[in-house]
């Protein structure tokens, strides 16, 4: 293989450990040990609930293949796992917020499950159920599981400064090194051991079986607005409402949707644009190195909010910016440097450069989750956290479908430039959240200083 892949993983993997083992105390929270041991058990979770979800998604793809499907049939398969995810994303989120935190993430394991048990059959109808059921569960763990830690962290009455903590922790782990182990996990029980296609997937069974028994055993039940007298109709309304008469929490749906549906164009775009010419590139080693990167990235932010001297509406900007430019690489080496076909795992001058890009893309991408996170917690009422999180997914699942359908009738830079673009304007509605983030405590104040003075004027 090309040393220059040994190379880049190399040095990202050095400065990831150098990040790691050089915190001082400014990058450090001191917490209390009830935190600590609650901080674990998330930790724990999050991280087999990730590992059932980094198992299936190198084998996907390719599993259809190897039951006959062609590449429309594969396409229509996708389209229907975002599909659902749109389309049920909101109920399920009501449902979390009605019915329990807890019983949501149950909830995702049996339906991750069941998905999973799909994959044993050929047929294209049971293939499309279990795409439905798998669309039903990614809406549940990008949303359950953040509102059940965010409410119960204060139901514990815990600092909120220590709520970043997890974030960047559950980031750093859970999509960063359990997306590596779980790539080579994978590779080893289909290459190494023969056990096909298939396996990963029961694999993935077990892991999300082990995180469902320690959720049933150790979580406690919290809810969003429990009230008996709220239908999922009214709910879809208070949510709909809350995200229309708060700028702050229409900003923050805008920004999600804008880096996530470019986050997931990208996971398409990546192979194409570093071989363009069919070359045989190491896709597993690629990937690993683009999570190490994600790794960089969420220990970068894990000292930005233990210091929380920057606030995170301020640098989130210039992390925007930073990966709107480096979306732009593949359009600039298609400008300036001259394709030229490689033989073997060979790596063009450009492909080089793309690669280093995608790198700091993937590290944008590491900063981005913990980020907006804290945002979240922040800004989204308690009370709908999992319908507003969901209905911020519409969007986003609307955009990766129109993207699947087309991905064929655009040239890979036009699609490059779309997503550069979508990145820039998170940046652009980033500055303005920022600028409104302060207002209602200056508003407040100038609200107690007006109080005063009529007071004063009364007395007198």
């Amino acid at each position: 293989m090309e040393i220059f892949y040994y190379l880049v993983f190399g040095i990202l993997a050095g400065v990831v450990v150098a990040l790691e083992l050089g915190k001082s105390n400014k990058d450090r929270i001191n917490t209390s040990s009830a935190f600590n041991s609650f901080k674990n058990n998330y930790l724990v979770v999050y991280s087999l609930m990730m590992a059932g979800d980094w198992l299936q998604g190198p084998y996907v793809y390719y599993l259809y293949q190897t039951y006959g499907f062609g590449k429309g049939e594969i396409g229509q398969l996708f389209i229907a796992g975002f599909g659902s995810s749109m389309l049920f994303g909101t109920i399920v989120g009501s449902l979390a917020d009605k019915q329990g935190r807890k019983r949501a993430s149950i909830t995702y394991c049996i339906t991750y499950i069941l998905s999973c048990m799909t994959k044993h059959s050929s047929q294209y109808r049971i293939l499309m159920v279990g795409r439905v059921l798998g669309g039903i569960a990614t809406s549940l763990l990008f949303s359950a599981f953040e509102s059940w830690l965010v409410a119960e962290h204060f139901k514990r009455n815990f600092d909120p400064q220590w709520l970043s903590l997890t974030f960047s922790k559950a980031i750093f782990l859970g999509n960063g090194l359990v997306a590596i182990v779980s790539g080579l996990f994978g590779n080893l029980l289909v290459d190494t051991l023969n056990l096909g296609p298939v396996s990963p997937f029961d694999a993935a069974s077990v892991f999300l079986a082990i995180g469902m028994t320690i959720i049933i055993s150790s979580w406690t039940e919290n809810y969003g607005d429990p009230s008996e007298n709220k239908d999922l109709l009214t709910q879809f309304k208070g949510a709909a409402v809350a995200i229309a008469s708060d700028e702050k929490i229409a900003l923050l749906g805008a920004i999600q949707s804008l880096f996530e549906g470019s986050m997931y164009t990208f996971v398409f775009l990546w192979t194409p644009a570093l071989s363009p010419n069919g070359e045989d590139i190491p896709h597993g080693f690629i990937f690993a190195t683009f999570m190490l990167a994600s790794m960089l990235g969420s220990s970068i932010a894990a000292r930005l909010l233990a210091r929380n001297i920057v606030r995170v509406e301020n640098y989130m900007q210039i992390v925007f910016l930073i990966s709107s430019a480096s979306l732009l690489l593949p359009i600039m080496t298609n400008f300036f440097i001259p394709p030229v076909k490689t033989e073997g795992t060979n790596i063009s001058l450009a492909s080089s450069l793309q690669l280093l890009g995608f790198c700091t893309f993937e590290a944008s991408v590491g900063i981005f989750w913990p980020s907006i996170m804290k945002m979240r917690s922040q800004y989204i009422p308690e009370e709908a956290r999992s319908t507003i999180m969901n209905f911020f997914r519409i969007p986003l699942n609307i955009f990766v479908c129109i993207v699947l359908y087309n991905v064929d009738a655009f040239p890979i830079t036009v699609m490059f430039g779309m997503c550069s673009i979508f990145l820039f304007m998170a940046s652009v509605l980033q500055r303005r959240l920022a600028a409104i983030g302060e207002k209602p405590k200056s508003e407040e104040l100038s609200t107690m200083e007006k109080d005063e003075k009529a007071e004063l004027l009364d007395n007198a």
